[in-house]
């Protein structure tokens, strides 16, 4: 291995330095006595170095060790958290390979937890302004935990039959408005509650469009279709009385047609 051989050069040039050492204590012409606390000072800045390298290395797999442990029980809480089965590692791999696999993980899970809150906080806010519109209750969900897929998904399918509900109900009462107004109209009749002044003033992305409310709306609009078709037969009675008179009173065509315009 590539490793070994770096090795192998590394206590040559070990070797070769001292030799080279001891050539020039040697052409000084240092006595053997000191030549040897040189040579054992080299030693121990050596020694010291080495010692130095392989703390670090093993405070980094000390480190490492933790981290995998560390990622382990975070795996295990957000599988939980994500109603997910239990994670598995490849037993085989180094602990570097395994550290970066189980840290990777993590973060992946952790972004899948971000995504479904955000997710739930957004449909959460939808549901809120929806039920205020249409006054139904809340989607009945744990805002405390994470959300389940699943649940995820009725809540989305829950907001948009919402939403399908409140664009029914604003073309009805849009629908509903104008004739009422109409109807108010040709009746000469004046809102004088305040759900009418509502109906007739309300904009439908105001107005409550509650169950009990587009009942009274239908309800308001039979009302004044009944008091119409009222109106409309007592008008045809009394045109029907006005021929008779008509006729009795043996009244000009001229001057009945001038009575007819109004």
């Amino acid at each position: 291995a590539l490793s070994e051989v770096l090795a192998a050069e590394a206590v040559t040039c070990l070797n070769r330095a001292m030799a080279a050492l001891r050539d020039i204590w040697e052409e000084i012409g240092i006595p053997e006595e000191q030549r040897l606390e040189r040579t054992d000072t080299v030693r121990k800045h050596i020694k010291s170095l080495l010692d130095m390298m392989v703390a670090e290395e093993e405070s980094l797999k000390e480190r490492l060790l933790k981290s995998i442990v560390l990622c382990r029980k975070e795996l295990d809480t957000l599988c939980r958290e994500l109603q997910l089965g239990p994670f598995e590692t490849e037993e085989e791999s180094t602990i570097l390979q395994m550290e970066k696999n189980l840290r990777t993980c993590v973060e992946v899970l952790q972004k899948q937890k971000r995504d479904r809150k955000q997710e739930l906080k957004a449909l959460q806010e939808q549901d809120r302004a929806l039920c205020d519109i249409l006054c139904t209750p809340l989607f009945n969900i744990d805002t405390n935990s994470v959300p389940s897929l699943e649940d995820l998904d009725r809540y989305r399918r829950h907001v948009a039959s919402l939403n399908t509900l409140k664009e029914q109900r604003q073309e009805e009462f849009a629908s509903n408005k104008r004739q009422i107004i109409l109807l108010m109209e040709e009746l000469d009749h004046t809102p004088d509650t305040s759900f009418e002044r509502d109906v007739v003033c309300e904009d439908e992305k105001v107005f409550c469009l509650s169950t009990d409310n587009i009942m009274a709306l239908q309800k308001l609009l039979q009302q004044l279709e009944a008091q119409r078709a009222l109106n409309e037969a007592v008008c045809t009675e009394l045109r029907a009385r006005i021929v008779a008179l008509w006729e009795r009173l043996q009244i000009p065509e001229e001057e009945r047609e001038s009575s007819a315009m109004h």
